[in-house]
């Protein structure tokens, strides 16, 4: 019987991967028998995680809003490993001048950074899939999983720049997931998936006090959560091994959420 979740000697590329997010997918994905390109601005971010990985990992210092360091790192990708099987799109995040805190409203709203926002979830991701998704378009053949989030689908205060580029990158993952598909055949998928509240180095400060108590945002999250707690870290490695798999062969354009029903309740 064909082992569809058999995923060794597959190459994978992960965006951001300094993170916390990132490296837990890099450890599930090199648990799994898969080779690992990992993207950094800074090489010495991930040499501890390297280390710690059981199969092949190399580092590459890119910049996922340059096409020009993209394209060569394509290059330097395919000298090292001679193929690209899937790509991770981890990188993401957000900016104080794009939030707003209690004290403030949208009209203290940093234009500046918003924009930088932006550009840091959606064109960081879509530079990314264009780029390594060539290679894929070529072979006809690859995975790409995005990162949204649940500031998506519903109003979550404070975020708007974080929000308003989330949304715009998980119609962008529904958008070239039909490209693919239709232009270059069915052995492209692209999907993404949506956590929940999970405890990283950007949120941890805004979600838990330094006693380890919840913050005023974390007792409405844990409200809103029917599971009534956080997710931890290692609870995407099954969406991730399962969308990279051939188990999800006919699966595309998707958006899985993993958020402890976050997203199924109205909070009442």
């Amino acid at each position: 019987m064909t082992d569809y979740f058999n995923l060794t000697g597959r190459v994978a590329i992960i965006t951001g991967a300094s993170g916390t997010l990132a490296s837990e997918a890099a450890k599930c994905l090199s648990n799994a028998g898969v080779k690992l390109a990992l993207l950094t601005r800074h090489k010495s971010s991930v040499l501890d995680l390297i280390k710690s990985l059981p199969n092949t990992a190399v580092a590459f210092e890119s910049d996922i809003l340059s096409e020009e360091r993209l394209i060569a790192t394509r290059n330097e990708i395919l000298n090292v490993f001679g193929r690209i099987d899937i790509l991770v799109n981890s990188a993401g995040g957000n900016l104080p001048g794009a939030t707003i805190p209690d004290d403030k409203t949208i009209f203290d709203l940093d234009m500046a950074d918003f924009q930088k926002v932006n550009e840091l979830n959606l064109n960081g991701t879509v530079l990314p899939s264009i780029v390594f998704g060539k290679f894929m378009a070529d072979a006809k053949k690859g995975v790409i999983i995005n990162y949204s989030s649940m500031a998506v689908a519903q109003a979550i205060n404070r975020v708007p720049g974080y929000s308003v580029s989330k949304a715009a990158m998980e119609n962008f993952t529904r958008w070239i997931a039909v490209e693919m598909a239709t232009k270059f055949g069915d052995g492209i998928r692209v999907n993404a998936i949506a956590p929940g509240f999970f405890i990283a180095k950007q949120n941890k400060a805004v979600l838990i006090n330094e006693d380890g108590s919840y913050t005023k945002r974390g007792i409405a999250v844990i409200r809103k959560t029917p599971m009534r707690r956080f997710g931890h870290t290692d609870e995407l490695n099954g969406a991730i091994l399962f969308l990279c798999s051939d188990a999800a062969k006919f699966i595309t354009g998707a958006v899985l959420p993993i958020d402890g029903g976050f997203s199924a309740f109205s909070g009442v």
